[in-house]
């Protein structure tokens, strides 16, 4: 990775939507260098896919919370199931597995209170080995979805 790639990244982090040859425009190579580099990002899971950033409260899902899940056991087994059973809620936007306790941080998005109450009585409560769940109401995004630095 080399200072063309980290810039080639910036920009599509901006914008994931230009066409290849305004991206070798800004980034001053010919066109078919660009690709071939944009080309190996992609091969490379440097660049692991494009999407739209989609407003959560302009369709329908304007209550976030952040969820700590501390779990009762933590073999292998148990988490290889916690993943698994996370990874199939839908409003489940995020999920990370931490060191030390609490051992996951999730975010979740839903319309509202009732639903997110809702939610972690059905789904969220249930999860495999769910020692304790503590929520936190998301106030207000301050930062959301910002690109990665230029530099490491």
């Amino acid at each position: 990775m080399d200072a063309v790639d980290r810039k080639i990244l910036a920009e599509l982090q901006g914008d994931g939507r230009m066409t290849v040859t305004d991206l070798a425009d800004r980034v001053q190579l010919s066109i078919s260098r660009c690709q071939r580099r944009l080309r190996e990002l992609e091969r490379t899971g440097v660049i692991r896919g494009y999407r739209a950033v989609v407003d959560a409260a302009a369709v329908g899902f304007g209550f976030e919370a952040l969820v700590f899940v501390t779990l009762r056991l933590e073999d292998q087994d148990t988490l290889a199931a916690f993943d698994t059973a996370v990874a199939g809620i839908p409003n489940v936007v995020e999920a990370q597995r931490l060191f030390g306790s609490p051992d996951y941080l999730l975010r979740v998005a839903t319309a509202d209170l009732a639903a997110y109450q809702r939610l972690y009585e059905d789904k969220l409560a249930k999860l495999p080995s769910v020692q304790r769940l503590n929520s936190t109401m998301v106030m207000k995004q301050v930062v959301s979805a910002r690109p990665l630095p230029a530099v490491p």
